[in-house]
């Protein structure tokens, strides 16, 4: 078996995103400060006319996607995690939420991957308040070609979307094909324990179920990348045959993806949920995978809690 090719997310997004505005004149690109990072210095070279940089003020950034929506645009605004859903939250609750407005947010950055710079870059609460705000779709993509394929449904769908990247390289793990917001899909079959994954901790968990397997414990993955709405039908289909569920995310273990599946579990066939993530306090900083492992988020880890949750 061929070694995984590894790429850099932000310029997935970009290039993808890109792509997609040279057929579609009506995507516009916003930034504070932040556009050339998240992967579109050459659409500024190339249409300056629709890259619009507002400075570090994302306040104003999503009022003035709010107002672009209205005209027909498609305002996409990506910056650094939690610079794009805390600062401006009101503005995301009441400008674009509230107005149904057509505007896609994209947080790169996201989880701790924004390391060595500590709490304040961390955005580990971001599912938990994006899908609080009615009409919002939340997506994590898990792979390079999930993340291509979601900045095209993104683009595509109407309504306001959240969609979280990483930072540091990540692996192929899927062959491209199509994405649809609100479907997971089963990344691996098994019939001990159902891991339920978003985001691109999944390589590491599809890592973890090998360890797993070589253990004699039999491991179902099924991958999330659209966090919220929940794809039910197919986590409760996989969660009625193991009857064992543990969900894995780079965010808090409160009010993300562990609690909408525990919430989904409760209302169908109510199995005991274990919830790994980062435990609800301030993240250390330092090498990203260190501080992976420190939380039990690495493949090792999550191998060793879910076999004593198995066990």
């Amino acid at each position: 078996m061929s070694d995984p090719v590894f790429r850099d997310p932000r310029k997935a997004f970009g290039m993808a995103v890109s792509a997609i505005a040279e057929a579609n004149e009506n995507v516009v690109i916003l930034s504070a400060d932040s556009g050339h990072s998240s992967g579109f210095k050459n659409f500024q070279a190339k249409h300056p006319d629709r890259y619009f940089e507002l400075g570090i003020m994302e306040q104003g950034v999503v009022g003035v996607a709010a107002g672009l929506a209205t005209t027909g645009k498609i305002p996409v605004f990506c910056a650094i995690a939690p610079f794009a859903t805390l600062r401006p939250y009101e503005m995301l609750r009441n400008d674009v939420g509230y107005m149904r407005q057509n505007v896609k947010i994209v947080g790169r950055n996201s989880g701790i991957t924004y390391s060595d710079l500590g709490s304040t870059h961390h955005s580990l609460e971001d599912f938990a308040i994006m899908r609080m705000i009615p009409g919002f779709s939340v997506l994590a993509p898990q792979d390079p070609s999930e993340i291509e394929a979601a900045s095209a449904a993104i683009l595509e769908h109407s309504g306001p979307v959240y969609m979280r990247i990483g930072n540091e390289p990540i692996p192929e793990l899927f062959e491209p094909g199509e994405f649809k917001i609100g479907a997971g899909r089963v990344a691996r079959e098994g019939k001990d324990v159902t891991i339920v994954s978003t985001g691109s901790i999944t390589g590491d968990v599809l890592a973890a179920a090998d360890i797993l397997a070589i253990q004699g414990i039999s491991v179902e993955v099924v991958g999330m990348p659209t966090v919220w709405p929940l794809d039910r039908e197919r986590l409760v289909a996989s969660a009625a045959k193991t009857r064992r569920v543990v969900t894995v995310e780079e965010h808090y273990v409160y009010g993300g993806l562990g609690t909408i599946v525990q919430e989904a579990m409760n209302e169908t066939v109510n199995v005991s949920v274990l919830k790994l993530g980062i435990p609800h306090g301030y993240a250390t900083s330092g090498p990203y995978r260190q501080i992976l492992a420190q939380y039990g988020l690495d493949a090792a880890g999550i191998a060793a809690q879910v076999s004593a949750f198995v066990i």
